[in-house]
């Protein structure tokens, strides 16, 4: 596996990476996951290469490949995967295409990440480099034998923009024995909640992309209406201060509850203080943390979109609102599921933990391994003992055309977006 975000860092991308590698080990498959440095990790872990990385880029959290080293090819070599698994269009993501080309193996893509929404992370947020970011990615899954899209939203939209390579809807996997026991009374006796009192809770990177200004408004007017409801926010990022001042500009800093990052047993305890979960973000792929809050029993309020509407079932398991509702309207259908008759409520419990069910770990590690399996046998390995230097010489040439020509298309897209439309047309 070639990722550009990977443990310690905390988020999406880099739990689904973490809990899928660490699945196949578990059922028994030789499983190298090739990643970025970060600063102060030991010198050595298993079934784990560090490669230098340039670290908070851009003030972020994120800490960027550097795939320079002289070593990445020898690793993959020495390592003579099956098939590579990419979960970037760049960077690493190239070097997976480059070492499955001398390898001669398939390399599968997961299209975890929609880029071209991430452009304030860039200089001036720059509608160029946006869909630059687009026809990059686009443009990778082509050079890919296979794609695992984590919801059928994205599914769709890959199909929609002329992506023509074999995919497959699998969403990253939750452990149910660890969040369908969180022990909550733990969580709210540590942050000095009552047990009594509705607790509206938030999971994820506070982060611009997350739409978190127009959830933390909803989140105080809210509380504005339920004097005694407190608000619990897991996660951290740059977002966060923001999301500070809104709500405790609501009168409410007493009951707000800013945690930090949360991992393993704290992360189960901290779901499973909560009475309800609030999402409001569009830029998600997959809604991996509504996948374990209905884990947890707990019924999810959310604006329709990608990785929501896969598992938010309106009057079900949540509300899913229309994605131009406003803050009130959120916080009104939180405060309608609060309000609720105890009967109402657990079967929206009840329906979130059966909605959960389909995203066990188990289940998306073996619908992975048969994906994989079906790619071997689409694409075959042209890799064996007579495979000749000038053969692979020639995989390697046409590879790097390949990437060079992606990068040239993309580019041409970016300035001249017109044609780019026409083009996928």
């Amino acid at each position: 596996m070639f990722t550009n975000t990977y443990t310690p860092h905390v988020g999406g991308v880099a739990r689904s990476v973490s809990e899928l590698a660490q699945g196949l080990r578990d059922v028994g498959d030789e499983t190298l996951v090739i990643a970025p440095d970060f600063e102060n990790m030991p010198a050595t872990e298993e079934d784990v290469y560090r490669v230098p990385a340039m670290q908070n880029f851009a003030g972020s959290d994120f800490s960027v490949p550097l795939p320079l080293s002289g070593n990445l090819a020898g690793v993959a070599h020495d390592f003579q995967p099956d098939i590579i698994h990419s979960h970037h269009p760049f960077l690493l993501g190239d070097t997976a295409l480059r070492a499955a080309s001398s390898l001669g193996v398939p390399v599968v893509f997961t299209h975890h990440t929609r880029y071209e929404l991430y452009g304030h992370y860039v200089e001036q947020n720059s509608n160029l480099l946006k869909r630059l970011a687009l026809s990059l990615s686009l443009g990778y899954c082509g050079m890919c034998d296979s794609v695992i899209a984590p919801s059928q939203s994205i599914a769709a939209f890959l199909a929609d923009h002329g992506v023509k390579t074999p995919i497959e809807v699998i969403p990253t996997g939750v452990h149910p024995e660890v969040f369908s026991n969180g022990e909550g009374s733990k969580m709210r006796l540590k942050l000095g909640i009552p047990d009594d009192v509705l607790v509206v809770g938030h999971v994820g990177r506070l982060a611009p992309e997350k739409n978190l200004g127009y959830l933390a408004t909803a989140l105080a007017v809210l509380s504005k209406g339920h004097t005694k409801a407190h608000i619990l926010i897991v996660g951290d990022g740059p977002s966060r201060d923001q999301m500070i001042r809104i709500l405790c500009g609501a009168d409410a800093d007493k009951r707000v509850h800013f945690t930090g990052k949360l991992t393993g047993r704290q992360l189960a305890n901290a779901y499973a203080a909560m009475d309800l979960f609030a999402f409001s973000s569009f830029s998600e792929t997959q809604g991996l943390v509504l996948a374990e809050a209905m884990t947890a029993g707990i019924p999810v309020v959310a604006l329709d979109a990608p990785g929501a509407r896969e598992v938010v079932r309106d009057g079900r398991n949540g509300r899913l609102l229309d994605e131009d509702a406003d803050a009130f309207a959120f916080a009104a259908a939180l405060g309608r599921i609060a309000t609720a008759k105890s009967a109402y409520r657990r079967t929206l419990q009840n329906n979130a933990r059966r909605t959960a069910e389909q995203y066990s770990i188990d289940k998306t590690i073996k619908r992975t391994r048969d994906f994989y399996a079906q790619t071997l046998r689409d694409k075959g390995s042209s890799s064996d003992e007579t495979d000749s230097l000038w053969q692979r010489t020639r995989r390697a040439i046409s590879r790097e055309m390949d990437i060079v020509g992606n990068i040239a298309s993309a580019a041409n897209d970016a300035m001249f977006p017109d044609s780019a439309e026409e083009k996928r047309q």
